[in-house]
């Protein structure tokens, strides 16, 4: 029933990304025992400074790779999620991990962009960058939240209610034509990136 909303929701908000699925098994992206959780995310303690291409172009990838490498870890243990696999206590402080390191890339990269003085046409589309990979991560956790909450009622014999609001309203900066934007500004700024490519499974959804 868990996985039924969650492919409800995931089909609603498909416009967010496109491409083709990457092949492989099930089983093999439900294996936690080998997931690699990035040690490095982007971090910077520069403030009021001015910040050259070279730098900037470094440190959109670093945010970007880092950013797909911790959905990529956080993906075997979601599906155990969906599949309503208890987790073992040490698979929860896995994720746990992720999920703080997530947050504390995403914050770090938008006041490292905030605080500094940008190249000449990069702080508009580093904001934009920063409102959409944020608002990716925001929206899945409030609809692993959601889909706990409805797990729970379902048990309880509760009829669920879906309340959309909070997730829907982020389709304003989470969708394809962004998503495309951004795309097009890394290729024309030569910005090489793991975000977004044929193996992400970000493309997938």
């Amino acid at each position: 029933m868990k996985r039924l909303f969650c492919i409800l929701i995931l089909f609603m908000l498909s416009a967010c990304s496109n491409g083709e699925s990457i092949d492989t098994t099930e089983d093999e992206m439900l294996d936690t025992k080998n997931v690699d959780i990035p040690s490095i995310i982007f971090t910077s303690n520069k403030q009021n400074s001015v910040i050259d291409e070279k730098e900037m172009k470094s440190s959109i990838k670093t945010y970007l790779d880092t950013y797909e490498a911790l959905y990529l870890a956080s993906y075997p243990f979601q599906g155990k999620i969906d599949d309503e696999i208890k987790l073992t206590q040490s698979e929860l402080d896995k994720l746990d991990q992720i999920y703080r390191l997530t947050k504390e890339n995403d914050e770090n990269f938008s006041n490292y962009i905030s605080q500094n003085t940008l190249p000449e046409g990069y702080l508009e589309e580093s904001e934009r960058i920063s409102r959409y990979i944020t608002g990716i991560n925001e929206m899945l956790y409030e609809i692993d939240i959601m889909l706990n909450q409805l797990t729970d009622d379902i048990d309880k014999g509760v009829i669920p209610t879906i309340n959309l609001d909070s997730i829907t309203k982020k389709s304003d900066v989470v969708n394809g034509r962004e998503q495309k934007k951004i795309e097009e500004f890394l290729e024309r700024k030569d910005i090489d990136t793991n975000a977004f490519g044929e193996n992400s499974l970000r493309k997938s959804e």
